[in-house]
């Protein structure tokens, strides 16, 4: 079998896991590593065994000998990082989400459409068992048509030191600021959250309506180079194109959860119940005659392929693999439109 070689562009902190996970896939060689900070790119090639490291997609493009890139950019240049790759040929995994505003989002949809590459972004929530279950579940009927859903991502390193301290350290002072290409907890994990209801509700996003909330976190609202203006929680209320109604929060100030996710969807014959806490996933059922009686049980949830299996496999069989760019383009426009319905204000009550 001919190895599917790949490249990492930008080699950042969470280019780690595309490694660790290409690494573990029978077939797949990392080739090189593109990065603009020499060392950095120097750390993580030797740290990997990786044998090429490039300064610029120029450089790399010119060598071309790879078949698929992985981009690890911050969310600001995948649109820029990304288009020179479509355009050469090459399969495209994209971190989420994947761009910073909708125009960029379908332009590279568009690039990928034309280009006939395998498009995928990286929206690692699809890695979960018990969301991929209950989406099967609700497409085959088993709750009936889906009417409510309720939606929550929760996560705390704004409260608690639990992936170091965010005050002095610049992957996480970035994502509190828009000059430095943030979109806040909206754009960072937001972008999980909808597709996650919508995806396991097995219909598309319609309308929307949003409120983002920026909380005062150091004295004159900026540290150094950043300024602290991207938002921090946001409420959102959803709904999609069979009918179905639902809210949606995230937050980066739910103390005592680290990377939380809880989905409850309500069909009209039956409700489900997806748990993601502490990387363990569950799924719970109340249908049939359990609804007499408001009893949930335990449903049994097979193991799914990661999104970067289904990438090289997808490259190997030549056929497209979800969530692709046009997914990502879709929810980008979920996120443009949150912005601009926060921007309309609401009703404050006075005394």
């Amino acid at each position: 079998m001919k190895p599917v070689r790949v490249i990492i562009l930008g080699t950042g902190g969470m280019a780690r896991a595309h490694a660790e996970a290409y690494q573990a896939i029978d077939g797949v060689e990392i080739v090189a590593g593109i990065d603009t900070n020499a060392d950095r790119l120097a750390a993580f090639n030797e740290k990997f065994g990786i044998p090429n490291g490039f300064a610029s997609i120029d450089e790399a493009l010119a060598w071309g000998e790879f078949d698929a890139v992985s981009n690890v950019t911050p969310d600001a240049v995948h649109h820029r990082t990304t288009l020179p790759f479509l355009a050469a040929g090459k399969h495209v995994l994209c971190e989420k989400p994947l761009a910073a505003n909708y125009a960029d989002a379908i332009e590279m949809a568009k690039a990928a459409a034309r280009a006939g590459v395998v498009n995928m972004v990286n929206l690692s929530y699809r890695n979960v068992p018990a969301l991929m279950e209950a989406a099967r579940m609700v497409a085959a009927g088993e709750i009936g048509e889906v009417r409510h859903f309720e939606a929550a991502y929760l996560q705390s390193w704004l409260t608690q030191p639990a992936w170091g301290d965010w005050k002095t350290e610049e992957q996480w002072l970035w994502r509190l600021s828009t000059a430095h290409g943030s979109m806040g907890v909206l754009g960072d994990v937001g972008v999980h959250i909808i597709d996650y209801a919508s995806f396991a509700a097995g219909a598309a996003p319609k309308s929307v309506s949003c409120r983002l909330t920026t909380f005062d976190k150091a004295e004159g609202g900026r540290i150094g180079d950043y300024v602290l203006d991207a938002n921090d929680s946001f409420n959102m209320h959803l709904s999609l194109e069979n009918g179905a109604v639902g809210v949606i929060h995230a937050t980066r100030m739910a103390s005592g959860h680290f990377n939380d996710l809880t989905l409850r969807l309500f069909g009209t014959k039956g409700g489900l119940e997806v748990r993601f806490e502490k990387e363990v996933s569950l799924l719970r059922a109340s249908v049939g005659d359990d609804m007499l009686t408001a009893t949930w049980r335990d449903v049994d949830c097979p193991q799914v392929d990661l999104n970067y299996a289904r990438f090289v496999a997808a490259i190997r069989e030549g056929k497209q693999v979800d969530p692709d760019f046009a997914r990502g383009a879709a929810l980008q426009k979920v996120l443009d439109l949150a912005v601009d319905s926060d921007s309309q204000g609401c009703a404050d009550l006075k005394v």
